[in-house]
């Protein structure tokens, strides 16, 4: 018999997912407006909102968002009076990135308000260790530490399984990822520790740190063997629409990761920039696109897709 918290708000995807595959889905009670995983919970009510066009190109968030945080305005609103209604006695949030959900001091505040005291477990994950204590976390705040530790070890075999495979395949291209496309930005964080795991070799993000900024001139002498595009928030449509700011650039298409069309376009919001449970499918993504010869998990088409070579 599980115990626990019975009532839960997640105000980051990533959150949400976790709570989900620990099996506890039933106990959401409210949502962030990006949580959309696993289906069913779309039908719960958010209690943030963004105030940037998530529609935008990359350039008109990333200008919307400087902006923003000049005016030290917040880049998201959360819907105290909604919160206080649904009563949750566990919040989970993240202060992992300032741009990215809520901040934490005002979670903080608003559960402060509460009749109810909620107790607030917040996500701060650098690279796959932190992730897998972070479901810990979540795990041990709603009563059920066994079902974490069961989670991560599952994650874990899977992580590994695709690892030794990759390592038998010799060839680790160099890799350059993505995560925004104007102005560039390298992927930090887990991310080059999941192109090592899926046989590659990280040319641009430094494990363990936040994404940085990429200048032009050095991804072009870097010049990877792939890239791979998944930029933060952004759903394969949207990457698909933003990759022609790539391909005006100067040299673009004398890349050779271009030239031999080693360029892939990803669904980062579902799989890359959520550090959770699906992680292990964003490997799977990234050993299809790195070693199409010795991984099929069916991702392509889905999680991502090839950009064609230049004509």
């Amino acid at each position: 018999m599980v115990s626990g918290p019975r009532r839960v708000a997640t105000l980051v995807p990533s959150a949400t997912e976790i709570v989900a595959a620990l099996g506890f889905a039933d106990r959401l009670v409210a949502r962030s407006h990006e949580c959309d995983f696993p289906p069913e919970i779309r039908s719960l009510p958010a209690v943030t909102r963004s105030r940037l066009q998530p529609e935008a190109s990359s350039a008109e968030i990333d200008g919307a968002v400087r902006g923003l945080l000049q005016e030290a305005a917040a880049l998201y609103d959360l819907d105290l009076e909604r919160l206080a209604d649904l009563r949750p006695d566990l919040i989970v949030t993240q202060d992992q990135c300032e741009v990215c959900a809520v901040s934490l001091a005002e979670v903080e505040q608003a559960a402060a308000a509460l009749e109810v005291a909620a107790r607030i477990v917040s996500l701060r994950p650098a690279g796959l260790a932190e992730v897998w204590s972070d479901i810990r976390r979540v795990a041990e705040a709603l009563g059920a530490g066994e079902r974490g530790e069961r989670l991560v070890r599952a994650l874990v075999a899977r992580i590994e399984a695709i690892s030794e495979r990759a390592e038998q395949q010799g060839w680790r291209p160099g890799v350059v990822c993505l995560e925004w496309l104007d102005p560039l930005m390298g992927a930090g964080n887990w991310m080059p520790e999941l192109v090592a795991l899926a046989g590659g070799r990280d040319l641009a993000g430094e494990a363990g740190h936040q994404s940085t900024y990429l200048d032009w001139e050095r991804l072009r002498a870097l010049d990877p063997e792939v890239i791979v595009l998944m930029p933060c928030g952004f759903d394969l449509e949207q990457t698909r629409r933003e990759a022609p700011t790539l391909a005006a650039r100067p040299g673009w298409s004398e890349l050779q990761a271009v030239a031999r069309g080693r360029v892939a376009l990803c669904d980062g919001s579902r799989f890359f920039n959520r550090p959770g449970p699906r992680l292990a499918e964003s490997l799977e993504i990234l050993a299809e696109i790195l070693h199409p010869q010795a991984f099929g998990f069916g991702h392509q088409g889905d999680g991502w897709e090839r950009l064609p070579p230049p004509a």
